[in-house]
């Protein structure tokens, strides 16, 4: 990595101080450009880490000194709205320039975006198209929950919005709390729980306890009868099955999709786009999201729009300008070329491989530079990689594939971020990709990305006759994404599973 030339601005944007903090590195001359980008947690190894660290600033420093620095919310609107919800231990935490300054002290002075013109913004001015509705859906920035924008000539501007204490990501959440889950952090569990569950057990019970207006196109609010900010674990404590907790997943997702659904014909009519972005922590509900395209012309869900990805949101909702965004390999580089050869060489030996290899991946899935990787057609593949990761058997695999064989295999929407769910053709040739429900979070790799990846699904093929592996991330239940050569060396000894590294 080398520094930029003098006569480019080095600017940051950045997120954190409650959960998720991250770090992206821009520079302008006469066009904006991204540079980097990464997550903290992957630097201190503490998940969903929401402070900054000495790594993750030195590591950014790499580019030079920025001259200008933006957080993706506003504090002291954050603390009006903490005020009304209670949260009085809150009202003292630190500025963000203060947070800053303790990792680096020459910092500007941080300058503020809101949270929701932040996740907006992250999804408008990375998308391939130029004028689109956009739909942010998170559990809570200041006080929108919910809002709506049209994104035109460069310009955003907010059409609708909700405001707390009524937030589906906040019920979603609480629900995840509910089923013995860790809120904020386990909601996807809750997501490919729900594909074992009987959606129609609960799904009238949970619809009365807790919701009071659900959207319709003359209101899009979703007014619920309890504020579910503190949880709800006193809902309903006869019902403590595992199965009890599958029908209710089911019935929650259920629920979700059919708010998401409103709200997705309501972005269409109050901005009268043919696109549409979707961001917030929601936009990773993957079965929900292929929802979008019974609507919309084009889709695009920038592959990390939670609230980490929201430190690219807040530069380029000042910037104003459209960048090009053509990949989410922006974090740490373990340089050198793609260990192809020995992870096919794991593979064919009927081995759970891995690799680290090249940037990581800015966003909560890996797309195969922190990968384990597997050979998609095994009977017991599937119980070996659970076992390995410590996941619930029901958990789902994605599968990457040559993004011009994907037809041939899998009916539905697909694309290169794991963002929509497609049914599989042949699950009883691919059992290890196959959830419950017969789809797969398909990530097609295209001909046009230059990734070693896509030079190892290649290979893969030539070897075996077969387009697609198994892939998920290089991690265990509750640890960070590998990051650096010297996390994969101490993972290899840890797990047994040799993770391919460049030489």
């Amino acid at each position: 990595m080398t520094p930029v030339e003098s006569d480019h601005m080095i600017i940051w944007g950045w997120t954190g101080l409650s959960h998720d903090a991250s770090l992206s590195v821009f520079s302008k001359a006469d066009n904006l450009k991204l540079l980097w980008s990464a997550h903290s947690e992957r630097y201190t190894r503490v998940k969903n880490d929401a402070e900054l660290n000495y790594t993750i600033l030195q590591e950014a420093l790499q580019w030079g000194d920025p001259q200008r620095i933006y957080y993706y919310e506003n504090p002291w609107w954050k603390k009006t709205r903490q005020l009304y919800a209670g949260q009085y231990n809150q009202l003292t935490s630190i500025s963000p320039t203060k947070h800053m300054r303790n990792f680096y002290t020459d910092a500007p002075r941080s300058q503020y975006t809101s949270h929701h013109l932040s996740h907006a913004a992250a999804g408008y001015y990375t998308a391939p198209f130029n004028n689109t509705a956009v739909l942010v859906i998170d559990s809570i920035g200041e006080w929108n929950t919910t809002s709506i924008w049209s994104g035109r000539d460069n310009k955003l501007k907010r059409k609708w919005s909700q405001n707390y204490p009524h937030s589906i990501g906040i019920w979603y959440s609480a629900m995840t709390q509910r089923i013995g889950l860790k809120p904020q952090e386990h909601e996807y569990i809750l997501m490919g729980m729900a594909a074992i569950g009987d959606a129609n057990k609960y799904y009238d019970l949970i619809k009365m306890d807790f919701i009071k207006q659900m959207p319709s196109l003359k209101d899009p609010r979703t007014v619920f009868k309890r504020n579910c900010h503190r949880g709800c674990l006193d809902w309903r404590t006869d019902l403590n099955s595992e199965q009890d907790y599958a029908d209710i997943a089911a019935a929650t997702q259920r629920i979700y999709e059919e708010i998401l659904n409103i709200l997705l014909i309501s972005a269409q009519v109050l901005t009268n786009q043919e696109n549409i972005v979707i961001m917030g922590g929601c936009a990773l509900n993957c079965v929900a999201n292929s929802q979008a395209h019974k609507y919309f012309k084009d889709v695009w869900i920038m592959p990390n729009p939670g609230d980490a990805g929201s430190s690219v949101g807040c530069v380029l909702a000042h910037e104003q300008t459209h960048i090009k965004f053509s990949s989410a390999y922006l974090g740490h580089d373990i340089q050198g070329e793609y260990p192809v050869k020995d992870v096919i060489q794991q593979l064919k030996k009927h081995k759970i491989a891995a690799v680290a290899s090249g940037k990581a991946e800015f966003g909560p899935r890996s797309l195969g530079n922190r990968s384990i990787l597997a050979d998609p057609r095994g009977s017991d593949v599937k119980d070996r990689v659970n076992k390995l990761k410590k996941r619930e058997p029901f958990r789902p695999f994605a599968p990457a594939i040559l993004a011009e064989y994907a037809s041939n295999y899998f009916d539905g929407v697909t694309g290169p971020y794991m963002q929509y769910t497609a049914k599989c053709k042949q699950p009883d040739e691919f059992p290890a990709i196959i959830h419950s429900d017969g789809t797969s979070r398909v990530q097609a790799v295209s001909k046009d990305d230059t990734s070693g990846f896509r030079k190892l699904l290649e290979a893969w093929y030539a070897e075996t006759g077969c387009p697609m592996l198994l892939n998920t991330s290089l991690n265990i239940r509750g640890e960070p994404l590998v990051n650096t050569r010297q996390d994969a060396q101490r993972w290899t000894k840890n797990y047994g599973v040799q993770v391919c590294l460049p030489k």
